[in-house]
């Protein structure tokens, strides 16, 4: 990979992360780090998926294959802010 595809998916990867926890209702306790990395498996699961039902390869922009991103994104960060948030409390 070159570090211009590698510079692509990780600003890919911070917009999907955005725009994944903007889907998701209330507040996150997620570092923006944390947003970005799963905004980055997010993109390439979501890519993953578009090309193995077909839709990945059209004109335009891909609707359904940034609709599979930004829901794997809120999904992952409802995946840890719910495991923040609900971790044991040891007295």
């Amino acid at each position: 990979m070159e570090i211009t595809g590698l510079i692509s998916a990780l600003l890919i990867g911070a917009f999907i992360g955005g725009l994944g926890r903007l889907v998701v209702p209330g507040r996150q306790h997620v570092s923006l780090l944390a947003t970005i990395l799963v905004g980055i498996v997010a993109a390439l699961l979501g890519t993953a998926a578009a090309t193995v039902l077909g839709v990945a390869d059209t004109s335009g922009i891909d609707w359904i294959e940034l609709a599979l991103q930004v829901g794997l994104a809120g999904a992952g960060v409802t995946a840890l802010a719910n495991r923040r948030t609900t971790a044991p409390v040891s007295h």
